[in-house]
């Protein structure tokens, strides 16, 4: 036991602060490189989303289905579904077996957008890590890798 006339260890700096922001900095500013390299395609980054959660489901998914991938309300999808109907990304199907079921599919057009807009997230991200040398991306890929892992990482 420490005696009272000893110095205690001096406490750890709080950097969550600082660090949280600039968290959100970076954030912000990567998602404002995305938009830019996505306003070229005439899709939006909620658009891109969309495109991105249908193509990840093993078969055409229903609009309900969307929006619990999506965290958002049925009619937000309807909405986004609309849009990108119009430009001749997806269309809707009926589904198969229930007749009041309508699903999303990918048309081949929408297809080529998911790979332009993977093109483009990949243009936003090199914006982003421009700056850094491969030792430098090389390490921050392994603490953004341990934080991805962590014990928070279904959020």
């Amino acid at each position: 036991m420490p005696s009272s006339d000893s110095p205690a260890a001096p406490a750890a700096p709080d950097t969550s602060g600082p660090l949280a922001e600039q968290l959100l900095r970076l954030t912000r500013r990567l998602h404002r490189a995305q938009k830019r390299h996505l306003e070229p395609l005439g899709v939006t980054p909620a658009q891109a989303r969309l495109l991105r959660a249908v193509a990840q489901f093993p078969e055409p998914p229903r609009m309900a289905d969307l929006a619990q991938r999506l965290e958002v309300v049925p009619r937000a999808v309807t909405t986004l579904v609309d849009a990108l109907e119009v430009n001749g990304s997806v269309r809707r199907a009926p589904d198969p077996t229930n007749r009041r079921v309508v699903r999303i599919e990918l048309t081949d057009d929408g297809r080529s957008t998911l790979q332009a807009l993977r093109s483009a997230r990949r243009a936003a991200a090199e914006d982003i890590l421009a700056p850094l040398t491969a030792g430098q991306r090389e390490v921050l890929g392994g603490l953004l890798a341990d934080l991805m892992n962590g014990p928070d990482a279904r959020c």
